[in-house]
C-alpha cells in the first residue's frame, strides 16, 4: 500500500506511486437520451459502459459501477455494482459518496477515479496526468479541457469521506462544482487536437455524432 506522510490534517503527501480504485457514474436517470439506463445504449455495437471501462480498467487497481435499479443489468461486466447511499437521485455527488464509502470499507486504493459512463473516449492517461497534477496538499484533481472543468472526470482522496457526506447529507450540496470550489482542488488541462477526449453524450443526436467519430478513429 502507498504510504504517507502526515500533514497537520492536510491531505497526504505522495511519497510513493498512489493507488487509484476507479469509479463508473452510471446511476443517472438518462431523460435526454429518452429514458433507460445510458450505460447500456450502444455505441459501435458495444454498450457505452464496455467502452469506458475499456478506457480505464488498465489504469486503476480495483473497478466498481455506481447505477441504481436492477444491479443484475450489469451483471455481464464483471464488476460489482453499487447503489447509491443517498436516496432519491441525488446526483453525481450521491455517486461519489457511494465510491468513497466504499474505498473506505474496503481499503482499495487512496484515490478514487470517477468518470461518467457516457465519455467513451476518455484518454489512457487520465490517471497519471491526474495524479501528476496534483499538489502537496491537493484533495482532488479535475481535468479540463478548452478551458473547460469536466467535474465527473475526477481523482478524489479517501479523506473526503467525512466531508462530503456532511455537505450532501447535512448541506443538502448537490452541485459537484459548488463542492469542489470549497476543497482543495486543482485542475489538470488536457489537450483537444483529436477531439474533446471527455466529450459526453445525452441525446440520441451526439450519440450519432459519436458514432461517426469512432468511425473515423478506427
Amino acid at each position: 500500500p502507498t504510504r504517507h506522510r502526515a500533514t497537520g490534517g492536510r491531505a497526504p503527501v505522495m511519497t510513493e506511486t498512489p493507488s487509484v480504485a476507479g469509479l463508473v457514474l452510471a446511476g443517472g436517470l438518462a431523460r435526454r437520451m429518452g429514458g433507460g439506463a445510458k450505460a447500456l445504449k450502444h455505441l459501435a455495437g458495444r454498450p457505452l459502459l464496455a467502452h469506458v471501462l475499456d478506457r480505464i480498467a488498465p489504469q486503476c487497481q480495483a473497478i466498481v459501477l455506481n447505477a441504481n435499479g436492477d444491479p443484475g443489468a450489469y451483471e455481464t461486466f464483471g464488476y460489482p455494482v453499487l447503489p447509491d447511499v443517498v436516496a432519491g437521485f441525488a446526483g453525481p455527488l450521491a455517486g461519489v459518496l457511494t465510491g468513497l464509502e466504499w474505498l473506505h470499507q474496503t481499503r482499495e486504493a487512496d484515490w478514487l477515479l470517477t468518470v461518467p459512463t457516457d465519455a467513451p473516449f476518455l484518454p489512457d492517461d487520465l490517471v497519471t496526468r491526474l495524479l501528476a497534477g496534483i499538489t502537496e496538499d491537493a484533495e482532488i484533481a479535475v481535468a479540463r479541457s478548452d478551458g473547460r472543468t469536466h467535474p465527473v472526470v475526477a481523482l478524489w482522496h479517501r479523506t473526503l469521506l467525512q466531508p462530503l457526506r456532511t455537505a450532501l447529507v447535512a448541506q443538502d450540496i448537490r452541485r459537484i462544482d459548488r463542492f469542489t470550489a470549497g476543497r482543495r482542488t486543482v485542475h489538470v488541462d488536457w489537450p483537444t487536437a483529436g477531439g474533446d477526449p471527455f466529450l459526453n453524450i445525452n441525446t440520441p443526436e451526439e450519440l450519432e455524432a459519436a458514432e461517426t467519430r469512432f468511425g473515423a478513429a478506427t
